[in-house]
């Protein structure tokens, strides 16, 4: 596919054309190209995005990083920053946004991203955590309080009760 196929692409996965997605897209095509990336079937990509908003949305439909299959994680930093990681080759990127020009609106930030090459929006950093582990599959038990179904990671022990984290009662002699 080309560029224009892989924005359509892109596009149809989010809904509409931003500024947010276009930084998501720019990104994954520099991670494809620093680390010779492709759309990952399985966790061979993984993806650590610093932020919530629609740029994840390209980085998903690039390169097949997905909550599900364990291969895209956010560590919450609220920055326009990405790190890539090709499991096959070991190699890792770590993407920043550079400052984009001052007083611009949404739709101008737009414009001024979209004709730019990824290598012109992003500094290229060494990645600050290492490569997660492949995603685990848990055994589940049923909470004893709502009976709903929880992975094993997440059951808290009180007293002889498996509880969820929402049923639990936290204890913290510090809270207030």
């Amino acid at each position: 596919m080309n560029e224009q196929q892989l924005w359509e692409k892109v596009v149809a996965f989010h809904g509409h054309e931003c500024g947010g997605l276009t930084i998501g897209f720019k990104a994954a095509l520099y991670a494809m190209e620093l680390l010779d990336l492709t759309f990952a079937d399985d966790e061979e990509t993984v993806c650590i995005s610093e932020n919530d908003a629609c740029g994840v949305d390209a980085i998903q439909a690039l390169l097949g990083c997905t909550i599900g299959k364990g291969n895209l994680l956010f560590h919450m930093t609220g920055k326009q920053a990405f790190s890539f990681y090709n499991r096959q080759t070991g190699k890792s990127v770590r993407l920043v946004l550079r400052p984009l020009p001052e007083g611009m609106d949404r739709c101008e930030s737009f414009d001024f991203m979209k004709p730019k090459a990824p290598s012109e929006l992003f500094d290229v950093k060494e990645t600050k955590i290492a490569l997660p582990e492949e995603a685990r599959i848990f055994q589940s038990f049923y909470c004893d309080c709502c009976g709903e179904r929880t992975g094993a990671n997440w059951i808290r022990l009180q007293g002889d009760k498996k509880l969820c984290v929402d049923c639990y009662q936290h204890y913290d002699r510090f809270s207030v």
